[in-house]
């Protein structure tokens, strides 16, 4: 059970208190993990309240659903735990999570490892994959998995998924759509975002289908190390084809070549600052 007034004290407190955010991608919040104190082996993601307290319960409520349905299907995450939390008169959303610790994040390892080195992870990311989509089909509910480099941690050879926020079980597409205004920290993206609504509904789709998870694994490698491209596309193809056959037609189809961002949200990324650091 979390203690709220000690969570609500810490979140009010100072920077030097809190600790600096260990995220620089900030597209939700700035996730922060305290130097000391009840919460120091924990990291905190705060994220803006709304004004409808039904819509959230209902975040709550599927957060919680979410996650279950992560673990069930096989998919390892630290203890992830959300709570609504009264601050300054508004319900605000805070998710508490078991930290990883800080040299297991996939991407500088990635970033730094030998070719060797980072097929092991990328097997080890696309075993998460196929064994996510395996075992989807149990929910008779709209579900999705957000797969990226940045939101896996390889632990002991094993790589382990903490992006929980949205929870992509449930909403339909328009509401996941609308869910990715309201709950950016840049408040350029909310008021510019609504005149570009069908852009970014779009931005959900590739987490809502299996064979395009995998093709963006691949294409995050390969534009993390273009000179290694080749030797992403050519595992991404072969696991395609024996860890994911339902899929492997359109999986291929997606690596004939690296993959590349659609230009909108590369373009999005641009004007929101946003950098391809850890999301944990």
């Amino acid at each position: 059970m979390l203690d709220h007034d000690a969570l609500r004290a810490l979140i009010q407190s100072d920077a030097a208190t809190r600790g600096a955010p260990i995220s620089k991608l900030g597209y939700f919040c700035a996730p922060f993990r305290p130097t000391s104190g009840p919460f120091s082996d924990r990291v905190i993601k705060v994220y803006r309240g709304l004004p409808d307290a039904q819509a959230l319960d209902r975040l709550v409520r599927y957060h919680d659903e979410y996650v279950a349905a992560l673990v069930k299907t096989g998919v390892p995450m630290p203890e992830t735990e959300i709570t609504l939390l009264d601050i300054g008169g508004s319900r605000i959303p805070v998710i508490v999570q078991q930290a990883l610790p800080a040299d297991t994040m996939m991407r500088p390892l990635m970033q730094r490892g030998t070719l060797d080195e980072t097929l092991a992870y990328m097997q080890a990311a696309g075993d998460v994959i196929a064994t996510f989509w395996n075992n989807a089909d149990q929910f008779e509910t709209r579900i999705g998995f957000h797969p990226s480099i940045r939101n896996f941690a390889i632990v002991d050879g094993r790589a382990v998924f903490f992006d929980s926020f949205p929870p992509l079980i449930h909403y339909s597409r328009d509401e996941m759509g609308r869910m990715l205004l309201q709950f950016s920290e840049k408040r350029l993206m909310r008021v510019v975002g609504p005149f570009l609504q069908k852009k970014v509904t779009g931005i959900q789709d590739e987490w809502y289908s299996a064979p395009e998870t995998l093709v963006g694994l691949v294409g995050s490698a390969c534009r993390l190390r273009p000179d290694d491209a080749q030797a992403y596309l050519d595992w991404g193809r072969g696991f395609a084809e024996t860890s994911m056959p339902r899929w492997a037609d359109e999986a291929l189809a997606g690596m004939s070549a690296p993959p590349r961002l659609p230009g909108y949200w590369t373009g999005f990324r641009k004007i929101l600052g946003l950098q391809g650091e850890p999301n944990v």
